[in-house]
Formats: C-alpha cells, sequence, structure tokens
C-alpha cells in the first residue's frame, strides 16, 4: 500500500523575538569622566531564509534631566557587537557591513535613525541574539539627577 506524506512550510516573518530590553546606566559622580557600560541583547528572527538581510537602525532623543543635557554623541558601541545564534536552533550568523565605533544619533527631537547593525545578503537568517555594548560618556563636570532619554531601534528587511 502506498502512502502520501505532505510538508507545508510557511515562510515566518523578520521580527524581535522579544522586545529590545531598556538600558540603564548608573553612577555615583566623582568630578572624573566616567564611561559607563551596559550591553543590549537584541533577539532577532529572520525565519523567512530568504537572503534579503536586515537592519537595525537606532536614533534617540537627549539625555536630559531637567534643563541638564549630555552630550549628543554620549552614546557609542565602541566596537562589533557579539553574535550567536539561539539556543537549540541553527542559523546563519549575522555578518555586518557597519562600522565600529558606533555613535547613537541623539538631539532634542529624535534626528533620522542610523544602521546600528545590519546582516548583509544570505546572513541573519533563523533566530539568533546581536549584543552590542553601549557606553555613555558621562563627563566630570555633569551634574547629578536622572537623565532620561528615548531609543527607538527598529528592524527592516535589506541589507
Amino acid at each position: 500500500q502506498a502512502t502520501t506524506a505532505t510538508a507545508t512550510l510557511t515562510a515566518g516573518s523578520l521580527a524581535f523575538n522579544s522586545a529590545p530590553p531598556v538600558i540603564t546606566f548608573s553612577t555615583t559622580l566623582t568630578g572624573a569622566d566616567q564611561i559607563l557600560t551596559n550591553p543590549q541583547a537584541l533577539d532577532i528572527s529572520d525565519a523567512t531564509g530568504s537572503g534579503a538581510g536586515w537592519n537595525v537602525t537606532a536614533t534617540s532623543t537627549t539625555l536630559t534631566a531637567g534643563a541638564n543635557t549630555l552630550a549628543t554623541t554620549a552614546t557609542t558601541i565602541p566596537s562589533t557587537p557579539t553574535k550567536a545564534c539561539d539556543a537549540s536552533v541553527t542559523c546563519t550568523l549575522a555578518t555586518t557591513g557597519v562600522t565600529y565605533p558606533y555613535t547613537l544619533p541623539a538631539a532634542s527631537s529624535a534626528p533620522a535613525a542610523t544602521k546600528l547593525y545590519n546582516a548583509t545578503a544570505n546572513t541573519g537568517i533563523g533566530k539568533q541574539t546581536i549584543t552590542p555594548t553601549w557606553n555613555l560618556a558621562v563627563p566630570g563636570n555633569a551634574l547629578a539627577g536622572t537623565y532620561t532619554s528615548t531609543w527607538t531601534l527598529s528592524l527592516v528587511s535589506g541589507p
């Protein structure tokens, strides 16, 4: 008796597997310049397997505490983010064409977003985590306060 097997494979979509985590920096001011660091794991899924690549773009508002602000160039990624396939999956790790250090654009109204990371053509397929480590430059003459900024990260198709 002959039998037939079928498998329907539906392409997924490009998406963050979970919302990008909030970044928090904390320090005690000492009168000396400081560099604060914090990693941000970006869990990305490109299950389509199209090979078109993708971009993570970013922009932000200036870090402010009342009338006090930090420099619009205060937040950077000094070196290429780490990357790894998510647990128990096979992926084609993203190969980025972005040059580091990367400076997060900032202004009182968020300026145009720039590429924070990208997956060049035929890379970045499957589920993987890209982890940039953010640096925040705090000048020695910064005034105490809780500084806030709105960061917008987007994941879009294309290298």
